[in-house]
């Protein structure tokens, strides 16, 4: 990865996450939820969304969302691999988001236009990330890995390193996680809980989303 184009992904991943604040994660089960969850999503303003690729309607489902929800920015989650990230450029995915971070995988994003926001939980994986220019890193799972205490020992030896922490950050503890000097922005599942997809509650996620964002403006 040449050190231009690496520092203009970095960039365009800035542009994106920055402004957020918070990245929701979303395990979509039947495409037809995608395009009708990002809208109350985007209506609540939250409009970056992390589609994960963990059930079999993810593609499609972000498929239709990038075609008819042109306020929501989409990445795709859960990329394991090259062939995953490949995927993810396809779709049309404006950025991608993996677990962890694998040499495979570190250099198929090397070799890729997209965006990648890798995962680390250690400082050795921090370490492997920015050896191939990434400062700009997922930490997954935030809570189990230590939690805000683990992310402030890494900001010593690591002053240029800024994180998404995700995993186990939810309503009541989010705004403390986004107060830390190292984080840009927070990934979750709480603005939008399974059971309310699956019974279709939009009006219930918008709402959770206006009162997130409300609080946040609050700090």
């Amino acid at each position: 990865m040449s050190t231009s184009s690496a520092s203009a992904r970095q960039a365009a991943l800035e542009d994106i996450l920055i402004p957020a604040r918070i990245v929701p994660v979303l395990t979509i089960d039947r495409v037809e939820d995608g395009v009708p969850l990002a809208r109350a999503l985007v209506a609540g303003g939250v409009r970056v969304l992390e589609v994960t690729f963990r059930t079999d309607a993810a593609a499609d489902a972000a498929k239709a969302i990038i075609a008819d929800v042109p306020d929501a920015i989409v990445g795709m989650g859960t990329v394991l691999d090259g062939d995953d990230l490949r995927r993810a450029l396809a779709l049309g995915a404006h950025f991608a988001v993996s677990p962890g971070a694998t040499p495979e995988l570190l250099d198929a994003a090397a070799a890729s236009t997209l965006p990648l926001l890798p995962g680390v939980a250690t400082a050795s994986e921090v370490m492997q990330a920015k050896a191939r220019g990434f400062n700009l890193l997922k930490f997954f799972p935030a809570e189990q890995a230590g939690g805000i205490s683990m992310l402030r020992a890494l900001a010593g030896p690591f002053p240029s390193t800024r994180f998404c922490p995700t995993g186990g950050v939810h309503a009541d503890n989010v705004t403390t996680w986004l107060a830390e000097p190292n984080v840009i922005c927070a990934g979750g599942s709480w603005l939008c809980p399974a059971s309310d997809i699956k019974a279709g509650n939009w009006e219930v996620i918008t709402g959770r989303c206006i009162d997130a964002m409300k609080k946040l403006r609050r700090r």
